[in-house]
């Protein structure tokens, strides 16, 4: 019989197919297409025996272990997480960001000793996104103990970013303290997750007092 086959990998009707299942899945996260997909699976079948099954289970852990710190609201699977444990660092200065990997991104500048502060998301009035379903009111906790005394805003320089980072600062103004934006430093609608460690500590070092 002539004619191009099908992509059927031998897979009798109705059964399930664990190849194109797992390429399907894969499919489901930022930046995997379906060549990339496949190309990971494949890989994952030529690797030793084993190695699909250790994944799984970091990717279980994931789901399983991974918890919202009580202070910061930083993903961690401690409670309070590393940084909020610490007894060497500045309680004196909370630095606000997005997203937990931007997090990682400052520590790798290794140009801040401060606490940090997680919002899971900015201001986005397109997407629905307001104030109450960010981490504001922990933050705003956080501040009655009198221990802080420089809030720095560390949002991405977007416009969603700008917008959070001027509300915080309104916000923030009748509390009595200092509250800083990051200097022009980094690229606008460059991601801080993806900063270089460089353009971040003089970001850092040069940050502006919002008014």
């Amino acid at each position: 019989m002539s004619g191009a086959r099908g992509d059927d990998r031998g897979a009798a009707p109705g059964s399930s197919d664990p190849i194109r299942e797992a390429i399907r899945q894969l499919k489901r996260l930022p930046g995997i297409g379906e060549k990339s997909a496949a190309r990971h699976v494949y890989h994952l079948l030529r690797s030793k025996p084993g190695t699909a099954r250790e994944i799984g289970a970091a990717l279980l852990a994931l789901e399983e272990g991974v918890r919202t710190c009580s202070v910061c609201c930083d993903l961690t699977g401690t409670d309070p997480c590393g940084i909020c444990a610490s007894a060497t660092r500045d309680d004196r200065m909370v630095l606000v960001v997005e997203h937990p990997q931007d997090i990682a991104a400052f520590e790798r500048s290794g140009e801040y000793r401060g606490r940090y502060h997680v919002l899971h998301g900015a201001l986005s009035p397109l997407d629905g996104i307001t104030p109450d379903q960010l981490r504001v009111r922990e933050l705003l906790q956080r501040l009655r103990d009198g221990q802080v005394q420089e809030v720095v805003l560390a949002t991405d320089p977007d416009v969603e970013g700008d917008a959070t980072a001027l509300y915080l600062a309104r916000l923030l103004a009748p509390s009595g303290v200092r509250v800083t934006r990051l200097a022009h430093g980094i690229s606008v609608g460059t991601e801080i997750e993806y900063a270089d460690a460089l353009s971040l500590a003089r970001a850092l070092q040069n940050r502006v007092e919002v008014r």
